[in-house]
Parts: structure tokens; C-alpha cells; sequence
């Protein structure tokens, strides 16, 4: 009847794949080793979330810094056909450990160079259940980003949850969060770049709107994680504003109960795994008086239809 989640709040090892994959990977035996049987990371941790644009004119059209910032996050993205995730999935397979992780894909049906924030859900035997592209990059990420389709729409069985996610600004869009209650969504997770502002007001707003658990789980970005090796490390450092400090997300994760209230408030500029346990029972007392796509729908007066169709840019039929 309960079951005990790990948020794992982390800095990548920024714009490097194989070394955070590494990162995760152990952030995955850790949480195994307390229990838990589900870890959530947050958005576009692998390999870590567009900070650049923002701080070194991304808008600036044909500029030879923002290709060769894009041209190096490219080559660090997840292709799943290519197994990517292959030694994550058996990871978590060896655990058996559910996991949400917020990637960048790229995809040779589409081209192989437009990039998607994903979030990838894995099942305890290691297979990957449903990748989730983001359906809107929100403002400068459109500069990196490419927009998303709707076949990641889908919920898990886990344990006695059923549980679904979408990416950061998303889940204020409530279609999508319409969807995957359609489909018996009683743990939502959310998963973000960082920072509290993001997360202390949706995440109990969406609880008490689903009368869900939601588990909002962000990442962290110093000044620091800013390398040498990265393109252009010192005009990206440089254009930090001052009042900003040296975080540039620093954390804010957060788990609100099925009554909106919290059951772990915003953990902010701390690096680590936090543990809350959730309670499918505490689910069934709140949907006693409300219970959004069941007693308290009109499916006879309003209804959604969503396409989860995989887009893609040519369809051949071979004879």
C-alpha cells in the first residue's frame, strides 16, 4: 500500500553524457540501497539543461558561438535507437528500480540533429516505457529545442500507483495534465532545471487539483560546472549576472500529498537524495470528495482526444 520514492537533486557533469550517465548511475545504488523503489531526476539532466542562451545572446541569427555550443550539446544527446540508455536500463533492471530522467534526445527519423527534452520513464525490469517529448519549449529554449508530439502521454502501473510526468513549464497546461489523469494518473511527477520559484507553487497546486501525490524533482547548476572543455566556457561564466550569484538553478524540490500540503517542502542548494514514502490509501480519502476524471467528470459534455502518434518527417510504404 506504500511505496518510498528517491528525488534525486544533482548537478550534471554539464554537457558531458557519459560522465553524468556515470553520475546517475550511482545515484541509482544509492537510492536501491535505502529502499526506494522509484528515482526521479530532473529535467534535461542528461546532459544537462540550455543555460547558454540566455547569457551569451542566443537569438544572435548565424552566430558561430551558439552553433559550436549546439553543435557540442548535439553530439551529447541520448539516441535511444543507439543505446544511449542501455547500461542505465540494465541498471536499473539489476536494482529493480523504477526511474524518470529528464534527457535531450535526438532522433535519426528526425534527421538526427533537432533536439528534444524527453523525459524517459524506465520500468523495474529495465525497459524503457515511454519517452515523453516536451511539447513546447518554453521562451529561449525554442532557441535549442525542438517541440515534442504526444506519444510520451502515458502512465505506469508501479506497484499500486499509477503514475505518469511531463517537463517543467508543461504541467501548467492543463490538457496534458488532463490526459494522463484520463488514463488513472494518481502519482504525477515534474521534473524541472531548478530553482523553487518553478516549483513551490505548481506542484501543490497540481496535487490539489488531481488529489494526486506530485513529485516535483529539480536539478542544480553552479558557476563551477561550467568547464573548460564546454565551447565558449568563459563567454558563458561571463554573462552571469552578478545578482544571480554563482547557482544558476539551485535545486527546489519538492513532494506535495494528495490534500496539496506538503509532504517534503523545497530543498533548495543542496545536492542529494531525498526520501518520502506515499501512500495509495491517502489517495483513495481525497478522491472521496473529488476526483477529477472519474465522479466529478462530464464525459458526456466535455472531451479530450489526443494523437499518440510518433511524428515523423516522411512515411514509406515499400511494395
Amino acid at each position: 500500500m506504500t511505496m518510498k520514492i528517491a528525488l534525486a537533486q544533482m548537478t550534471p557533469v554539464w554537457l558531458n553524457r557519459e560522465a553524468t550517465l556515470q553520475k546517475i548511475e550511482q545515484q541509482l545504488e544509492k537510492a536501491s540501497a535505502d529502499g526506494a523503489q522509484l528515482v526521479v531526476f530532473g529535467e534535461a539532466l542528461l546532459p544537462g539543461y540550455p543555460f547558454w542562451p540566455d547569457l551569451t545572446d542566443g537569438a544572435h541569427f548565424g552566430s558561430p558561438v551558439q552553433k559550436d555550443i549546439f553543435a557540442h550539446y548535439a553530439a551529447n544527446a541520448v539516441d535511444l535507437d543507439k543505446g544511449d540508455l542501455d547500461s542505465l536500463c540494465a541498471k536499473a533492471a539489476e536494482l529493480n528500480i523504477a526511474v524518470y530522467l529528464g534527457t535531450i534526445e535526438r532522433s535519426a527519423e528526425r534527421g538526427g540533429f533537432s533536439l528534444y527534452a524527453t523525459l524517459v520513464y524506465i520500468a523495474p525490469d529495465g525497459t524503457v516505457g515511454s519517452a515523453h517529448r516536451k511539447l513546447m519549449p518554453t521562451y529561449e529554449e525554442r532557441l535549442v529545442w525542438s517541440p515534442g508530439d504526444g506519444n510520451g502521454l502515458r502512465v505506469h502501473p508501479l506497484g499500486d500507483f499509477t503514475v505518469g510526468g511531463l517537463n517543467c513549464w508543461e504541467n501548467w497546461m492543463p490538457l496534458p495534465r488532463a490526459a494522463l489523469y484520463g488514463q488513472g494518473e494518481n502519482l504525477h511527477i515534474a521534473v524541472w532545471p531548478g530553482s523553487r520559484r518553478n516549483t513551490e507553487d505548481i506542484t501543490r497546486f497540481i496535487a490539489r487539483e488531481s488529489r494526486s501525490y506530485v513529485v516535483s524533482v529539480s536539478g542544480m547548476m553552479h558557476r563551477d560546472s561550467i568547464t573548460g572543455d564546454i565551447p565558449h566556457a568563459d563567454l558563458i561564466r561571463a554573462g552571469i549576472p552578478s545578482e544571480t550569484g554563482d547557482w544558476l538553478a539551485d535545486g527546489g524540490s519538492c513532494v506535495a500529498g494528495p490534500d496539496g500540503n506538503w509532504v517534503l517542502e523545497p530543498q533548495v542548494a543542496e545536492e542529494g537524495l531525498f526520501f518520502v514514502e506515499v501512500s495509495i490509501n491517502t489517495v483513495a480519502r481525497e478522491r472521496q470528495n473529488f476526483d477529477p476524471a472519474g465522479h466529478y467528470s462530464r464525459p458526456d459534455v466535455l472531451e479530450l482526444r489526443v494523437d499518440r502518434r510518433r511524428q515523423g518527417s516522411a512515411h514509406f510504404r515499400d511494395c
